[in-house]
């Protein structure tokens, strides 16, 4: 069983909130693991990171900061703070400084998840209940995919536009799930972020929402670089 003070603070993607985790926290809280979810409105990058800012601030270090899909944005410069030790990406994305969601996606093949995509009337952007269960979910029980449609965070279209000013992963040891099966953020894409931060990368059979589908798996890498921060102290 691990033994530690570090704590782990989750970020969530766009298209979900913190009980997206729902299925990782107990497996970490198993292994004496401290955890916090972060909710991050996706109003913009800045509001993202600002609120993934003030649970760093309120946290006692050392910290393990995992971000899911688009919480990669926000874990990229808030991951700067000198309490966080280490960097888990899962599924995200992890870009440098100038890059935008738009440049990252753009620069592979489009991913099936943009054709489900509905824009509201005030700029955010949703899954229809049809893309959540054929892109973002589809290796998870038809009644929970259905729930996270209902329940999912809409996304500020203007924040695929806007970037970072700090990339936290030339600094930081960092972890990558890729997720193969992935209709969201294309694997390639995560594979070329993996590469180019040397990440500790571990690639699973599974869809984008690999946290609730393979959640053991996602809890065992985050196990994992919470265990290096350990073997450091």
């Amino acid at each position: 069983m691990v033994k530690s003070t570090a704590t782990i603070v989750l970020v969530h993607g766009a298209w979900a909130d913190g009980s997206s985790w729902n299925k990782v926290i107990p497996l970490l809280q198993a292994k004496d693991l401290p955890v916090i979810a972060v909710q991050i409105p996706l109003t913009s990058i800045d509001d993202d990171i600002g609120a993934t800012n003030r649970i760093i601030e309120d946290t006692k270090g050392p910290i393990v900061l995992v971000g899911h899909s688009w919480g990669g944005m926000a874990i990229t410069q808030a991951g700067d703070n000198p309490k966080v030790g280490v960097l888990v990406y899962v599924s995200a994305f992890a870009p440098d400084v100038g890059e935008t969601g738009s440049s990252l996606i753009g620069a592979h093949p489009k991913p099936p998840a943009l054709s489900t995509i509905v824009t509201d009337r005030s700029g955010f952007v949703y899954q229809t209940i049809e893309g959540m269960l054929q892109n973002i979910a589809p290796d998870i029980p038809v009644a929970e995919a259905k729930t996270l449609a209902v329940t999912q965070g809409r996304l500020a279209g203007k924040a695929f536009g806007q970037s970072v000013t700090v990339a936290a992963w030339k600094t930081k040891p960092s972890w990558f799930i890729v997720t193969a099966d992935d209709r969201v953020v294309s694997a390639e894409l995560q594979a070329t972020e993996a590469k180019r931060m040397a990440a500790r990368t571990t690639v699973l059979q599974a869809s984008h929402m690999s946290l609730l589908s393979h959640p053991r798996e996602v809890a065992a890498v985050i196990e994992d670089a919470a265990g290096t921060i350990l073997a450091e102290r």
